[in-house]
């Protein structure tokens, strides 16, 4: 019995996407369960299950661009498991083995370790695996150097000159047709500020190791700049508003759109409800969707609908800069790097940690006196964060 692989359904707006790499070869037996490919849609990427066990035959190739529902393999149902094929049961925690073609064995490198070699046009047989019999993990994919690449080389006297072309992930290229729109179609400002970061700090470096014991995750400053944001929100509710025609479209909720950096571009990952949960609830949601978002994981459902973003440019250093707007939505905040900074306090002049805030707005929709007066709230509520328990 032939069972045809189609690409499945993966979200309403999702028409077409991307074959990125099979994960089985021709003709191999797959089991049950066992990922055949992966294929990367305009905000993520997903590996495809067998439906059934059997032997697989490939009908499209990496890197076609296909249709929902369109055949890209077939499995041989009615085929007998070969007799020295383990189940998957056991091979899941058990690395491959191949022979390459200097009779060396290469171990195969996990999924998200592929994918990343992959992007780096680097072969696994050039890097040394660290993780249980030698397997290639994900930190050592991200931290493989290619010993070679295809580039084109221009002598000069002052040496050779290189580049190289690389075709855009599908990714890469939504994100920049959103990036333009946003762009081109809102009327979109940046209003700044400054954060003192002395008592968020104090609080935090005194209760991190009793939240981390009670509530198994790490306490940092994000959860306390979504929960900030969404009381904010409470009193500017335009900044938590879209656009939609000539209607303008109010939320009592806070879906919250968290920027995370993934090896394959940024994706902004949906905290839910943010206005109801607490700092801890904030922490594990943020925590559990990044991780996703990094494995190549996360889903379309979980990417969808936010009403307002966060994106923090100080984990890389950034000191300042004008976010650009999550359309539909209305408004974005930016942090920064926090560095210490001299500054005046009651007449004397002290050393405190500092950090710039950015707001961008769609001043169609959000008036300047609404914009600079969320950010001020946001400032008043991180630099006393007993407010934001007794919400005030």
């Amino acid at each position: 019995m032939s069972l045809e692989l189609k690409i499945p359904v993966i979200g309403e707006s999702v028409t077409e996407v991307t074959l990125s790499s099979w994960m089985k070869k021709d003709g191999e037996y797959v089991n049950e369960g066992e990922s055949v490919c992966e294929i990367e849609s305009d905000k993520a990427s997903m590996e495809l299950p067998a439906p059934s066990s059997g032997i697989l035959k490939i009908l499209a190739k990496a890197g076609d661009e296909l249709k929902i529902g369109a055949i890209i393999g077939e499995l041989d149902t009615s085929a007998a498991k070969p007799v020295n094929q383990p189940s998957i049961e056991k091979t899941v925690n058990a690395p491959v083995i191949v022979e390459s073609k200097t009779d060396k064995k290469v171990e195969i490198p996990s999924p998200a370790a592929k994918k990343i070699l992959d992007e780096k046009n680097i072969s696994a047989a050039a890097v040394s695996g660290t993780g249980k019999d030698g397997r290639i993990t994900k930190e050592d994919a991200v931290n493989a150097k290619a010993e070679a690449v295809e580039v084109t080389k221009i002598a000069t006297s002052n040496g050779n000159r290189q580049k190289r072309n690389e075709k855009m992930t599908r990714l890469r290229k939504t994100i920049a047709s959103k990036l333009v729109e946003a762009k081109n179609t809102t009327a979109m400002l940046t209003t700044f500020n400054e954060v003192d970061m002395f008592a968020l700090m104090e609080l935090r470096k005194k209760y991190k190791d009793t939240f981390k014991e009670k509530h198994g995750v790490g306490l940092g400053f994000m959860s306390f700049f979504t929960k900030a944001c969404a009381v904010a929100i409470k009193d500017f509710p335009s900044v938590n508003a879209q656009i939609n025609g000539d209607e303008i479209i109010f939320h009592n909720y806070v879906d919250m759109g968290i920027a995370v950096s993934t090896p394959k571009g940024l994706v902004v990952p949906v905290v839910r409800n943010a206005e109801t949960l607490s700092l801890a609830q904030i922490e594990k949601e943020i925590l559990g969707l990044a991780t996703k978002a990094r494995d190549g994981k996360i889903s379309m459902d979980e990417m969808s609908g936010g009403t307002f973003s966060i994106t923090n440019g100080g984990v890389f250093g950034s000191m300042l800069s004008t976010p650009i707007l999550n359309i539909p939505q209305s408004a974005i905040l930016g942090m920064h790097n926090i560095v210490e900074r001299p500054v005046a306090i009651n007449g004397q002049v002290v050393i405190r940690p500092i950090m710039y805030l950015a707001l961008s707005y769609d001043h169609r929709i959000i008036d300047g006196r609404e914009s600079v007066s969320f950010l001020k709230k946001v400032k008043e509520l991180i630099e006393d964060p007993s407010r934001l328990l007794l919400d005030i």
